[in-house]
């Protein structure tokens, strides 16, 4: 799980930063907000890569899928990304574990007393 969950953090890191230099185009907007709320949410995105299976991990990815949907309010394209991004975490939420799972019976049936951890 967490190779998949960190894959789409990673994803989410760079469209968040391409998303803060469209948002930077709005005159509404200082840059120092823009990349402080950015830089943020980027730093936030690596954080989470370390977190994901760490109690709590989880749902901070799904409150970040969240938040970059509700980003859309700012850049438009971004409810469209936010949503194919939170497709993309629930799909390596889903699959993630059932991979463990089965890492965790191969490794009980091979004999081995840890599945490996990646």
């Amino acid at each position: 799980m967490r190779t998949l969950c960190s894959s789409t953090l990673i994803g989410e890191f760079f469209v968040i930063g391409f998303a803060g230099l469209v948002a930077m185009k709005d005159p509404d907007l200082s840059q120092s907000t823009v990349w402080t709320v950015s830089g943020i949410a980027m730093f936030l995105c690596l954080l989470l890569c370390g977190m994901v299976t760490r109690p709590g991990g989880i749902a901070l990815g799904w409150a970040l899928q969240i938040a970059l949907i509700a980003s859309g309010f700012i850049v438009p394209t971004m409810f469209f990304l936010g949503a194919v991004f939170a497709a993309l975490w629930w799909a390596s939420v889903h699959y993630g574990r059932k991979i463990d799972e089965a890492k965790a019976r191969f490794a009980a049936q091979s004999g081995s007393s840890t599945p490996d951890a990646a």
